[in-house]
């Protein structure tokens, strides 16, 4: 096709304008250059922080292969837990010519637990505790083991423990967080009689049966009284103790209704001196405890009775009992009152029976913390010491 003259010519004058409007665009060879040094600087940088990111990601991975070659089923059988109590106490002493009156805050317990399942048919168990918050000079302080020992399942319904464990007697000795009871100091039959906290070295053989059942049988270290007479003095938890006589323990306990428990426990041992005295000594102890609540009211009660074959002193009967009915206004306030009566020297005609009456409060802002506070009244025989006045304690269990 042959073009006109005009349209070439407007064709030329367009060809001719794009060349020179490209030529202007066109970046020079310095620019060029420069460009391609900016370019590769920038890549430069890519390449650092692609670098470190790899350096992060295997980094987390070397965490992530350590976590992992810990089982994550050995974490979970393994169990931390604990329990605590502060005492405020504001006691005056009542005896003519008596010790001084106690006005004193203590952080009497602080203990802690650390379990541990290895199967399904074995596990372990501890009890640390660090007592009066330190220990320097004659304040009394300790750091003790409660409970160190292994169970072992032999049938759904029988077990076996070998090891440090808590005497199957009482209802606080092997129950005794502060927020399961009434009053801010243990109660002066399960402290002086039983004695809670006692703690011996031994097998138990544990079992159940039928509506409720269960016992407890026991062979374990037992007392050392060659160098004392009450048998709360006797207690040698566990620390370098003579061996030469175990103690027997027997427990039968009925559980079959829903908020009652119905217990009894036998012990006896043939030799409460541990061979160290010419004479053995041979101690009995029957204990029973009931415990009812029905709705918001409840009662506990307890008897115990030491029988030691020196008669030679009043020890011989070491004898003690308390009855503590209980109202819960709600699920946060609890009201009490407690009559204890024992007596350590029970086996002569001695004045020697000491009498105590508690009444007092808890307050549970949530169930494993509680708050606490009560007075206390005592009747003491002649010449002892006589505490009246107030206790207010603070209490957790985790």
């Amino acid at each position: 096709m042959k073009l006109s003259k005009p349209l070439s010519a407007l064709i030329g004058s367009l060809l001719i304008s794009s060349t020179a409007i490209a030529a202007t665009n066109t970046p020079s060879l310095e620019e060029m250059w420069n460009l391609i040094q900016q370019q590769q600087q920038e890549i430069q940088t890519l390449k650092a922080s692609l670098n470190q990111t790899r350096n992060e990601v295997e980094a987390s991975a070397d965490i992530i292969d350590e976590i992992s070659t810990v089982s994550p089923t050995t974490v979970s059988k393994t169990q931390v837990g604990g329990y605590g109590e502060l005492h405020y106490n504001s006691l005056t002493n009542q005896a003519v010519g008596g010790g001084d009156n106690k006005n004193t805050v203590d952080l009497h317990r602080f203990v802690m637990f650390l379990n541990h399942q290895f199967n399904d048919k074995i596990r372990f168990f501890s009890e640390l505790e660090v007592e009066h918050a330190m220990i320097e000079g004659a304040t009394g302080g300790a750091v003790e083991m409660e409970q160190a020992f292994l169970e072992f399942d032999i049938s759904p319904e029988t077990r076996i423990r070998a090891g440090m464990q808590l005497i199957p007697v009482g209802i606080i000795n092997e129950t005794h967080e502060p927020n399961t009871f009434y009053g801010t100091e243990r109660n002066p039959i399960e402290k002086n009689i039983i004695p809670t906290t006692w703690r011996e070295a031994g097998a138990m053989l544990k079992g159940r049966w039928g509506a409720g059942w269960s016992y407890d049988l026991a062979y374990t270290s037992g007392l050392d009284l060659s160098a004392a007479n009450t048998v709360r003095s006797g207690r040698t938890n566990v620390s370098n103790a003579p061996a030469k006589s175990g103690l027997f323990s027997g427990r039968i306990k009925w559980a079959g209704w829903k908020g009652v428990e119905l217990a009894s426990t036998l012990m006896y041992q043939d030799d409460y001196n541990q061979g160290q005295l010419a004479s053995k000594g041979q101690a009995r102890l029957w204990e029973t405890h009931a415990v009812v609540q029905r709705g918001p009211y409840s009662l506990r009660a307890l008897y115990a009775d030491w029988n030691l074959s020196d008669k030679t002193s009043g020890y011989d009967r070491q004898t003690g009992w308390y009855i503590e009915p209980s109202y819960k206004i709600n699920s946060q306030w609890g009201l009490f009152t407690r009559y204890n009566r024992w007596d350590n020297q029970a086996g002569d005609s001695t004045d020697s029976v000491y009498k105590q009456l508690d009444i007092g409060a808890n307050y549970w802002p949530h169930k494993d913390v509680v708050v606490k506070i009560d007075y206390q009244n005592q009747k003491t025989p002649t010449g002892k010491d006589e505490y009246d006045g107030v206790n207010v304690g603070l209490g957790y269990q985790f």
